[in-house]
């Protein structure tokens, strides 16, 4: 976890490297959102590409 708070991208994955050590943001400048699904309809579809295991 990361001291930076990127306060444009909010985040509750307190798992990831990039989560923010002070609050629910990111800590990355910007983020890829992608689909795990051939054709997404419902949110949980959608992934952050960002995602690393802290």
């Amino acid at each position: 976890m990361l001291n930076h708070e990127n306060k444009s991208i909010h985040c509750t994955v307190k798992q990831c490297v990039n989560h923010s050590s002070g609050a629910d943001y990111c800590s990355l400048d910007s983020i890829t959102v992608g689909t795990h699904e051939s054709n997404p309809t419902v949110e949980q579809c959608t992934d952050c590409l960002d995602f690393r295991k802290g």
